[in-house]
C-alpha cells in the first residue's frame, strides 16, 4: 500500500481526492495538474510493479473529464479492455492500493464490478462496451430512470471487432441516449489493421458543422417543427447535406448516430466542455477523440507497442528491467513463430493467421519473412477462424495464433466453419492455462474441454518445446482441425531445436513406472510439474507411475486399459478447468468400462481464479510441484 505521507508530499491535488466528488470539487483550471499528477503517479507505481502502461497514460484526460462531468457511480461508465482505466481505478477510491494492482488479493488489472461500484462491467476481452451500455441505456429507460446517463469508452482497434459493429447497428435501431467515446490513439497491442483503422486515422470532420446542426434540430424541436419521430428523417438530410458539403461520408453519421469531432483527447478544459454539452442530448452519440498512447512519458510515446506493458523500469530513464539471459529456456510462443517460418519455408501451402496480436504470438516472425502468407485481421477472432477455413477450402492450410481466452469469442466459426467440413486447420493455442496477474478475463482455462467435444478436432498439448515443434510438424501433415495448446512463459529446454519428426495421433507415453500403487496422467507443461513431484517421490523409494498424454483427443485407450489393470489409484492434472478436461475424459472411459480404479482429479475447480503469480495460483488450485508431492504422497500411504 502506498503511505499517504508520501502522496500528499508528491502529488498535492491527487492526494485530495477519494472519490469523483472530491474531483468535482476543484475548478477546471485544476485540472490540468491533476492529470499530471495522475501520470507521474502512474509511472511511478507501474515502474516497480508492472501493468498496461501506454494505454492508461493515453487516457488520463477522458478519464479526468468523465468523472468531472458525470455523476458516477449513479451514471455510467463502461471501459472496452480496461486497458486504459488505471487513472479510473486511482480516481475511484483505489489510490492508496494501486501498488497492489495486477497481485493476489489485491486489485484486479480490469474494471471489475466485484471490486468497487464505479466499474459497471467486466472489462477483459475487447469489442463490448457498446453493446453492455447499449444494455444500460435501454434499462435506464425501461426503469424509468431516463436521468442516468450511460458512457461507453472505446478505442480506435476495439470498435474494429464484430461485436462493436453490432452494438452500434442495434443503438441505431432502438430508442436510447448512448455516449460513445472514441478513443483513437492510432494504436491496439501492435498497430490497428484494415480499413476500418485507416478510416479512423484520417477521419476529420466540421465542428462549426456539428454546432450548427444542434442548434438548428433544437430550434426547431422547441418551436414545435419536429419532434423525436421525425429525428431520424431529418438526421439522414443533415447527414446526405454534409457528406456533400465535406466531400466524405461519415461511418457513424450514416447509421444514424451523431458525431462529434475530433477533438484533442489531451485538452481536459476542452473535454469537460464537450461533455458538457452532449450529455443531456438525446439519442445515441459519438465523441471521438485523437489520443497519444504513452502520453506524458517520453520512451512510451517513441515505443508505444513495446510501453504496452513493459514490465519493471527505471522511472528516470525509462530503461526497462533487462530480459533474461540467452541460456534460459525460449518462450513457447517465439518456438512456435520459429518453427511455423520452418515449416513454412518447404510448405508453400503454409499461411499464419492472427488476430490483433503478432507480437504477443510471435507470428511476426512469420509475417516477417513471409508477409503475402501472414494475415492479422484485427479484433475479429471469428473472422480469422472462418477466414482460415475459406483458405483451407482452397488447398492452403492456415496455422491459426491466437490466445486461449480469446479463442473463445470464435467458438461457433470453429465448429461450423472448420471442424464439419474437416478442413485441415491448424489451431495454435497460446497462453493455455493459467497466465498470472492478467487475471480472470485472461485466463486460457477452458480450451481443452470446449474443444473436447467437437467431432473430428484433434487436442493436444506438449510438455516441452521438442513436442511442441513434432506437434506442429504433426499438425502440417493432418487432414483435419487440429489444436495444439501451451502455456504462457517459458519452457523447459534450453537445447529446443530438436529435428522435428510427426507423433503419432491419439498416442500417449509412459515417462516412469510404477509399482501398482498409483499413477498419474498429465497432459501438457504441467506434466513438468507431475515429473519433479514423482522424481522426490522416487527418491524417497515410492514408485509412482506417470504417463504424458499428449492428446486429450483422440485419448490413448491403451494407457487408460494398462493403468486401470495396474495401479489401484489414477489422479490425473491438468492446467486447466476439470469440468469436461483430461479428468472428465479419464472418469467417462472407467464408467463406460465398469472399472472401480479410484480416481483424483488435479486442476482448476469450477470457479474463476483471480489475479496473483502464475505460481501462486497453481498453489491455489494444487497443481503447483509442492502440492502435487503432497497429493501423491497421501494416495501412496493411503494404498500401503
Amino acid at each position: 500500500m502506498t503511505e499517504k505521507p508520501y502522496i500528499e508530499e508528491h502529488f498535492p491535488l491527487l492526494a485530495q481526492i477519494d472519490s469523483p466528488a472530491d474531483l468535482k470539487k476543484l475548478s477546471v483550471e485544476q485540472l490540468p495538474q491533476v492529470c499530471d499528477e495522475l501520470r507521474k503517479f502512474m509511472v511511478h507505481e507501474l515502474s516497480t510493479n508492472p501493468g498496461h502502461f501506454a494505454s492508461s497514460m493515453g487516457a488520463v484526460e477522458i478519464v479526468v473529464a468523465l468523472h468531472y462531468v458525470f455523476d458516477t457511480p449513479g451514471d455510467r461508465i463502461v471501459w472496452d479492455v480496461g486497458h486504459q482505466a488505471y487513472a479510473h481505478k486511482i480516481l475511484t477510491g483505489r489510490r492508496d492500493r494501486f501498488s497492489e494492482n495486477r497481485k493476489m488479493g489485491g486489485l484486479s488489472g480490469f474494471p471489475n464490478p466485484a471490486e468497487s461500484e464505479y466499474d459497471t462491467f467486466i472489462a477483459g476481452h475487447a469489442s463490448n462496451s457498446i453493446s453492455a451500455a447499449l444494455g444500460m441505456s435501454i434499462a435506464a429507460e425501461l426503469e424509468k430512470n431516463p436521468g442516468r446517463k450511460v458512457v461507453a469508452v472505446i478505442g480506435d482497434a476495439s470498435i474494429g471487432g464484430g461485436l462493436a459493429f453490432e452494438g452500434i447497428n442495434n443503438a441505431a435501431n432502438n430508442p436510447n441516449n448512448l455516449l460513445i467515446i472514441l478513443n483513437d490513439n492510432d494504436m491496439s497491442i501492435d498497430r490497428p489493421t484494415g480499413a476500418l483503422g485507416r478510416y479512423m486515422t484520417d477521419m476529420t470532420t466540421s465542428k462549426r458543422y456539428n454546432n450548427f446542426r444542434y442548434r438548428t434540430y433544437r430550434f426547431l424541436r422547441d418551436h414545435g417543427v419536429i419532434g423525436d419521430s421525425g429525428k431520424g428523417v431529418v438526421m439522414r438530410f443533415n447527414n446526405a447535406m454534409k457528406s456533400m458539403l465535406t466531400g466524405q461520408q461519415n461511418i457513424f453519421e450514416g447509421l444514424n448516430i451523431r458525431y462529434f469531432g475530433p477533438f484533442d483527447g489531451h485538452d481536459v478544459k476542452r473535454l469537460v466542455k464537450v461533455f458538457t454539452e452532449v450529455k443531456d442530448m438525446t439519442g445515441p452519440k459519438l465523441v471521438h477523440l485523437h489520443t497519444v498512447k504513452g502520453k506524458g512519458y517520453a520512451p512510451a510515446e517513441a515505443d508505444p507497442t513495446t510501453w504496452h506493458a513493459p514490465g519493471k523500469f527505471d522511472e528516470r530513464t525509462g530503461e526497462r528491467a533487462k530480459a533474461r539471459a540467452e541460456y534460459d529456456p525460449p518462450k513457447y510462443q517465439d518456438v512456435f513463430g520459429r518453427t511455423l517460418v520452418e515449416l513454412a519455408r518447404d510448405d508453400e501451402r503454409i499461411v499464419g493467421i492472427t488476430a490483433a496480436m503478432p507480437g504477443g504470438t510471435s507470428m511476426s516472425m512469420m509475417l516477417k519473412e513471409f508477409p503475402r502468407r501472414t494475415f492479422d485481421v484485427g479484433i475479429s477472432e471469428g473472422h480469422a477462424v472462418t477466414f482460415a477455413g475459406g483458405l483451407a477450402k482452397d488447398g492452403m492450410h492456415p496455422f491459426v495464433a491466437i490466445y486461449s481466452s480469446f479463442l473463445q469469442r470464435a467458438y461457433d466459426h470453429i465448429i461450423h466453419d472448420v471442424a464439419i467440413a474437416r478442413l485441415p486447420v491448424t489451431f495454435c493455442i497460446d497462453r493455455g492455462g493459467l497466465v498470472g496477474e492478467d487475471g480472470v478475463t485472461h485466463h486460457g482455462l477452458f480450451d481443452l474441454a470446449y474443444l473436447r467435444c467437437i467431432p473430428g478436432m484433434v487436442v493436444s498439448a506438449p510438455i516441452n518445446e521438442h513436442d511442441l515443434r513434432n506437434l506442429m510438424f504433426t499438425a502440417q501433415r493432418h487432414q483435419g482441425p487440429m489444436a495444439i495448446r501451451y502455456p504462457r512463459g517459458r519452457g523447459v529446454l534450453v537445447d529446443w531445436h530438436n529435428e522435428m519428426k510427426p507423433m503419432p495421433i491419439g498416442k500417449g507415453r509412459r515417462l516412469t513406472d510404477g509399482d501398482g500403487r498409483v499413477a498419474v496422467l498429465s497432459i501438457g507443461h504441467i506434466g513438468n510439474n507431475v515429473s519433479a513431484a514423482v522424481q522426490r517421490l522416487h527418491d524417497q523409494g515410492m514408485a509412482v507411475a506417470h504417463y504424458d498424454m499428449i492428446f486429450l483427443k483422440p485419448i490413448d485407450e491403451d494407457i487408460l486399459a494398462e493403468v486401470a489393470g495396474r495401479y489401484r489409484h489414477i489422479v490425473t492434472v491438468e492446467d486447466g478447468t476439470i469440468v469436461g478436461g483430461l479428468g472428465s475424459a479419464v472418469a467417462e472411459w472407467l464408467s463406460e468400462h465398469d472399472n472401480s480404479c479410484r480416481l483424483t482429479r488435479l486442476g482448476v475447480r469450477d470457479e474463476f481464479v483471480d489475479q496473483g503469480t502464475v505460481k501462486q495460483q497453481q498453489q491455489l488450485c494444487g497443481i503447483d510441484e509442492q502440492s502435487v508431492y503432497d497429493t501423491l504422497k497421501k494416495l501412496i500411504t493411503q494404498a500401503s
